[in-house]
């Protein structure tokens, strides 16, 4: 995957993670009380920034820890 032109290297790994869990990204925004629209901006890694309160309730609910969703990409 090349650069974005924002200039950012962060990957999201939400899918993998709705996957390994069997969890839609609607049942996801539920429980965390976020739009759907801006869990698929995040998804898509179209975010520019995460508010860490969504950070730790997407972390709480999906059972996982910041750098299983996240990872930055290599040279």
């Amino acid at each position: 995957m090349p650069p974005e032109d924002d200039g950012h290297a962060v990957v999201c790994h939400l899918d993998e993670m709705l996957a390994a869990r069997g969890m839609t990204l609607t049942e996801l925004a539920d429980r965390v009380g976020v739009t759907v629209v801006n869990l698929s901006v995040l998804k898509n890694n179209r975010a520019r920034a995460i508010r860490f309160s969504t950070l730790t309730a997407l972390c709480e609910a999906l059972g996982c820890q910041p750098g299983d969703l996240f990872s930055v990409r290599g040279p």
